[in-house]
């Protein structure tokens, strides 16, 4: 974990149960789409947690290897509760989260290619207000933040960039925050998060596909 004397942020990741995750990768990869949901989870904790300003990280998650990788990692891990969907488990954890003081972030955990730099950059942008990024088709959220004292208020789901708007939350546009912004949900945005750079259990998981089975 970034060991920083100014850390106040407390990022939320949310994980659904990989034996569902990224069906959208199926058609592609139908043998080894388990294996990179995994590997997205474990790269976007493992750079959060290396994070300038982040003091912990919470992974919400019902699946137990996930929950074991991201525990080696440092981080903690709470249950789905009150298992209702996405908003009611951030919205639960990030009450947890809030009694430390700390800002309560919200963060995707389909991103590989996350950059620490970038991700403090985009939570030092939502200093003072509920922030949002939005993702390259503009119409997701990969981060949802709220400084130190306020409501985190997630409106995720269909057009959430637009549903964040709404709620008060501040469009974060940053030039350089790429890899904030490139989550993967299917193969096309995977090739590109490479292009980025993926982390080294999302590569390592790539280097065992067979080429049959490889980006395209």
């Amino acid at each position: 974990m970034a060991d920083v004397e100014d850390a106040s942020w407390t990022v939320v990741i949310p994980v659904k149960r990989t034996a569902i995750a990224k069906s959208r990768l199926a058609a592609d990869y139908p043998t080894h789409r388990t294996d990179l949901a995994v590997a997205f989870a474990v790269d976007t904790t493992a750079a959060a947690l290396r994070t300038r300003g982040v003091a912990s990280v919470v992974v919400i998650t019902d699946d137990r290897v996930v929950a074991r990788e991201v525990t080696g990692l440092g981080a903690r891990v709470v249950p789905d509760e009150p298992d209702a969907g996405l908003n009611p488990a951030l919205s639960h954890a990030a009450d947890l989260a809030i009694r430390s003081g700390h800002g309560v972030a919200a963060l995707s955990a389909d991103l590989p290619a996350l950059r620490p730099d970038e991700l403090a950059a985009a939570l030092g942008a939502c200093g003072s207000a509920r922030g949002y990024v939005a993702d390259f088709a503009g119409t997701g959220t990969t981060l949802l933040a709220a400084p130190g004292g306020l409501a985190l208020d997630p409106r995720f789901g269909r057009n959430s960039a637009t549903a964040h708007l709404v709620s008060g939350a501040r469009p974060v546009t940053l030039e350089g925050i790429d890899s904030v912004r490139r989550d993967v949900d299917t193969a096309a945005d995977l090739a590109a998060a490479v292009v980025l750079g993926v982390g080294p259990r999302t590569d390592a998981v790539l280097a065992t596909i067979d080429v049959s089975e490889r980006i395209r």
